[in-house]
């Protein structure tokens, strides 16, 4: 987005600017096609697209091709049908809390099945039906967190009445350290889920996320679901991975002042001046998903200066030190950038010490958003 637009924009009184790129999101695709080809790609949209709207997103992605999108929670997935065509498959990762199995296969949404109490109860449900109902079967490959464990899995393959009704189209199980590519955990999980399938042999596996596309075909399965990747995050510490940044975030300068030495800035004093300083405060904070924890820490920039964050991060502003600007540089409604090219989404995660995938989902809806 260029400055002309944001000019455009500022009549509606926005602070910040929160550029989405869906030419970056379509190419984002395409990258990860090519890398797991002739597996399909499917799209990973919780959290309403990672934050970025899944009302938008979602579309771009299926007319670049995809039709396999998960979600996180049942709700997620019946606002999803509104936004995809008929033909689009929607997965739900938590799998169905009680009661709402009869509703999802109205709606043709497909559970991920997590324990046997959702395996009884979507089987239940197709048998009252008189329905085969999809589903995908995931096992738990050494993450602790969702799928059967091994004692369940053999109790499931050793009595199928279990499975009746339920058409099983994948065995799944997910990832946990597939952004450290030489991590052993990726080749342990690997061989639990090979030894699972012994179970379930005729199922095609899926595994892969964002990170584990790029630990090689071993691990593609029968469909990669990426979600990280698509929205310009680096997956892993493999060296260069070209996906494009889809997002870009410039903040507005509410007021600029110079202080002199041993002057207290924000909260609690907790940044002391030591000479006199020029300080600019913008209209962000951690509200708009700029974590507390950047406090001190963090930086805006400006024309490729970087602009330190002084004193703790506020709910809806912060301070930063412009004393490396030639003075008047930045005056009221000025812009910084806080993500973009000279603040990937990456190195912003690293000084507030998280992830990127933190980040990006935080980010508010008090930016004006721009979608090109």
């Amino acid at each position: 987005m260029n400055t002309h637009t944001y000019e455009i924009s500022s009549r509606d009184g926005a602070s910040g600017y929160l550029t989405i790129d869906l030419r970056a999101l379509e190419h984002n695709y395409h990258l990860l096609l090519q890398r797991t080809a002739p597996v399909p790609v499917a799209a990973v949209v919780k959290a309403d697209a990672y934050g970025l709207d899944a009302s938008r997103v979602a579309p771009v992605l299926y007319d670049a091709g995809c039709r396999d999108f998960f979600v996180a929670h049942f709700g997620e997935a019946v606002r999803l049908k509104t936004f995809v065509e008929p033909d689009a498959r929607i997965f739900v990762l938590n799998g169905l809390q009680p009661g709402a199995e009869r509703r999802c296969a109205d709606l043709g949404i497909i559970p991920v099945l997590n324990s046997l109490d959702q395996v009884e109860n979507w089987s239940r449900t197709a048998v009252s039906r008189g329905d085969a109902l999809p589903a995908i079967l995931q096992i738990d490959s050494g993450m602790s967190r969702l799928g059967l464990p091994p004692e369940e899995m053999a109790a499931l393959a050793d009595d199928s009445a279990l499975l009746k009704g339920v058409d099983l189209l994948y065995l799944m199980s997910h990832l946990a350290s597939a952004d450290e590519n030489t991590s052993k955990q990726n080749g342990e999980q690997l061989e639990a889920l090979r030894g699972a399938s012994g179970l379930f042999p005729k199922l095609p596996l899926c595994f892969a996320n964002s990170g584990g596309i790029f630990l090689g075909s071993d691990f593609h399965g029968a469909l990669a679901r990426p979600g990280i990747a698509l929205f310009g995050g680096v997956p892993s510490d493999v060296p260069g991975i070209a996906v494009k940044p889809v997002v870009r975030l410039d903040v507005r300068v509410v007021q600029t002042r110079t202080v002199p030495a041993g002057s207290r800035v924000g909260y609690g004093g907790a940044h002391q001046t030591t000479k006199e300083t020029r300080l600019a405060t913008i209209a962000a904070g951690y509200a708009d998903g700029l974590p507390r924890s950047l406090s001190d820490r963090g930086a805006a920039y400006h024309d490729g200066v970087r602009l330190p964050i002084v004193g703790r991060v506020s709910m809806d502003s912060m301070t930063i030190d412009i004393s490396a600007l030639p003075p008047g540089t930045l005056k009221l409604g000025s812009l910084v950038e806080m993500i973009g090219p000279q603040q990937p989404l990456e190195a912003i995660a690293a000084d507030a010490g998280t992830i990127s995938y933190e980040i990006l989902t935080s980010l508010g809806n008090r930016y004006h958003r721009e979608y090109r």
